[in-house]
């Protein structure tokens, strides 16, 4: 964990200094916009992870239909189904744990915050941190409450209380929403049956309930990191869905919607989007106009009514 340590403190603490310029060093304003921007700066670095993370999620789905072959040709057979179902992840240049990277990812830096603001709080440096900063790390106070204190050690501090259960509120809202938009409008209907479809829906209401639970154990200050991260993750999903909907889904049929009305206020057309490959379908073809045959001055004589020959 140290060289954790060394790269969360010098980005903790260079955020303190830019803050520092004008707010007071031992605020906890200061402190805590400096544990946003870490923050910031970690998702961003995350960001290769989750385009990752989205495509193997959209492979995932593609894949359901051929799962769902293998459970009834190997239904009978665990082991052999775990194989061929392994083997066709495989094949597709997928990975079902895909999905888990950016979390496992952020657990080691999550913990060495942890690990830095209660050493701070004890007065012991880590990483960069000068005993001094260490000392206003440790003591800084958001609305009165120390960003150090925890729920389960708020020694009956109604203050600390309120502001974890706020922010644990918060994570917990932040994580099921994240969940289910990503269910609900990127995930065709297809995808929203079998084995694996169940396996989200028990993780879109397990995953904030364990969330909550473990974070009346934690820092409001790593409390601060956490929901500050459940909201990027929020708006990152919320925008890849509506702007690179996967095929298929509720979010590529509001799309198709959205481009459709769009070219219209602008007086053009847009090729309709086939809803079930997220596809560009072909326009309809403009009728032919029918040219008029040249025809000889006797034929147009003949062809005269009758009243109109001489």
């Amino acid at each position: 964990m140290t060289p954790l340590y060394y790269v969360i403190s010098l980005v903790l603490v260079g955020f303190h200094k830019l803050f520092s310029a004008f707010l007071a060093p031992e605020s906890g304003a200061a402190w805590v916009l400096s544990i946003v921007g870490l923050t910031i700066v970690i998702r961003a670095a995350l960001i290769p992870l989750f385009v990752k993370q989205i495509k193997s999620s959209r492979n995932m789905q593609l894949l359901q239909p051929q799962v769902k072959e293998l459970q009834k040709k190997f239904g009978h057979d665990r082991e052999r189904l775990t194989q061929e179902t392994m083997k066709l992840y495989k094949e597709a240049g997928t990975n079902p744990f895909a999905s888990c990277l950016p979390i496992l990812l952020q657990m080691p830096i999550f913990l060495a915050l942890f690990r830095l603001l209660d050493q701070a709080a004890h007065e012991k440096p880590k990483g960069i941190l000068t005993l001094e900063q260490a000392q206003q790390f440790g003591e800084a106070k958001l609305f009165g409450v120390n960003i150090a204190s925890t729920f389960m050690r708020a020694d009956g501090d109604i203050g600390v209380q309120v502001m974890a259960l706020v922010l644990v509120f918060a994570m917990f809202i932040t994580t099921f929403v994240t969940q289910r938009q990503l269910m609900t409008k990127n995930m065709p209907k297809t995808a929203l049956e079998g084995p694996y479809a169940q396996q989200q829906k028990m993780l879109l209401y397990i995953l904030p309930v364990v969330f909550a639970v473990g974070g009346i154990a934690f820092p409001i200050g790593v409390l601060v990191y956490w929901t500050v991260s459940n909201l990027w993750t929020m708006g990152q999903q919320f925008y890849v869905i509506r702007r690179n909907p996967g095929p298929g889904t509720p979010a590529a049929e509001e799309k198709a919607k959205r481009d459709a009305h769009k070219a219209a206020r602008h007086g053009g057309t847009v090729a309709p989007t086939s809803t079930a490959t997220g596809t560009e379908a072909p326009a309809p073809e403009a009728p032919v106009r029918q040219q008029p045959k040249k025809q000889s001055r006797e034929q147009r004589k003949k062809n005269r009514p009758q009243g109109e020959q001489k």
